[in-house]
């Protein structure tokens, strides 16, 4: 059977982001630090939900990823390896997020700041007031509340990591820095999932074709002269589509190769009548 198609993922923009967490760090600052670190860095829910503090090196603008979060049939959390193994690795952190990791370490309990070897929840920089971990349902609900109140579309968190990724490249990032970043296995798992350019991006990449091109030969004509029958109508706007059919490819096979196939609409008619008539 064939495979079902996928559905298109909805993702912020800039703009719809940077409402969210302005709303979020007045009514729910644990959600926008929490948010500022998925769209900042492109970690996943669960990686962000198991980061320990003495994996936090903020001085060196980097973090480390060791573990991921889970809740196994939305009830018993458990704290596991990440999901594949180039996902253990190390992430920059930009002074953004630094902010963000500051603002919780200073509003952690005490005992979170404490991580005990044998108790692998301890020591969260996400966590309960007790200093015991978040469950990812409880985040997700009160992510999705914050985003309605704010007036954002609905999303997944886990969409935030494709928001980053679409940030970056969208920026002029190379989806080989962008592959790292989001720790993917092969370059290859990168391009599959980031093959939808962004509407943005598709046109600064043509503009830069064509700001090369313009730069190299400054007399070329780079503004095309349409014939008046090909301009749309003030009172219509698809009124040129009527023109463009049966006379308008009639006329190009009917021309000789010396003969230039454009012409004013009489022109084409009349030459599209010669054609049914050879016929």
């Amino acid at each position: 059977m064939p495979r079902p198609p996928t559905a298109e993922r909805r993702i912020w923009t800039a703009e719809e982001a940077a409402r969210f967490l302005r709303y979020c760090h007045r009514t729910d600052p644990l959600i926008a630090d929490l948010c500022e670190l998925l769209i900042g860095t492109g970690m996943r829910k669960g990686e962000a939900l198991a980061l320990h503090w003495h994996d936090v090196h903020i001085n060196e603008g980097v973090l480390y990823v060791r573990y991921t979060l889970s809740a196994i049939n939305n009830a018993r959390l458990v704290i596991t390896s990440p999901k594949t193994r180039s996902s253990k690795n190390w992430v920059a952190i930009s002074p953004r997020v630094a902010v963000a990791l500051t603002r919780r370490a200073a509003e952690a309990p005490h005992s979170a700041l404490f991580d005990r070897s044998d108790d692998p929840f301890t020591g969260l920089v996400f966590c309960r007031p007790d200093g015991r971990p978040l469950r990812p349902q409880t985040v997700l609900d009160r992510f999705r509340r914050r985003a309605k109140e704010a007036g954002v579309p609905r999303i997944t968190l886990h969409d935030l990591r494709h928001l980053a990724a679409t940030l970056s490249i969208t920026a002029g990032t190379p989806l080989t820095v962008v592959s790292k970043t989001l720790r993917h296995s092969t370059l290859s798992t990168t391009a599959n999932l980031y093959s939808h350019l962004p509407q943005q991006a598709a046109h600064d990449a043509v503009d830069a074709i064509d700001t090369a091109l313009t730069q190299a030969d400054p007399t070329a004509d780079c503004h095309p002269h349409w014939p008046a029958w090909l301009r749309p109508r003030r009172n219509h706007a698809n009124g040129h589509r009527a023109r463009l059919t049966l006379p308008y490819f009639a006329a190009l096979a009917a021309s000789s190769p010396g003969q230039r196939p454009y012409g004013n609409r009489d022109t084409l008619q009349a030459s599209s009548r010669q054609a049914d008539v050879r016929e």
